[in-house]
């Protein structure tokens, strides 16, 4: 029940919640003027690591989740790998969430 509701909230967060300002700001190659991009890469991945805590209830998940978005999608932004990629690495790590919550 727990992997349905972090997978939706991650389709909810990587898609309506990010937005085009956030989808287009967080990319360092193509940042918006004015905007730095670090401040929409990292306002998207505390969206994501909210989500995580408050549906497992642990703080640590959410910010293990925080900071490892912001490597995968920084690392999507230096074009080390695709879109499909991005999104795999994003759903092994709630399956990994699952996985921990189940040992403590």
């Amino acid at each position: 029940m727990i992997l349905f509701y972090l997978l939706a909230a991650h389709a909810l967060c990587d898609y309506p919640l990010q937005g085009d300002f956030l989808a287009k700001g967080k990319n360092h190659k193509h940042p918006l003027p004015g905007i730095p991009y670090y401040q929409c890469l990292l306002a998207h991945a505390i969206i994501h690591g909210g989500a995580v805590a408050l549906i497992t209830g642990n703080i640590y998940l959410g910010l293990a989740e925080f900071v490892i978005h912001t490597a995968i999608d920084y690392g999507k932004c230096q074009e080390l790998y695709s879109f499909n990629t991005d999104q795999f690495f994003h759903i092994a790590c709630k399956l990994i969430w699952v996985y921990i919550l189940k040992l403590i």
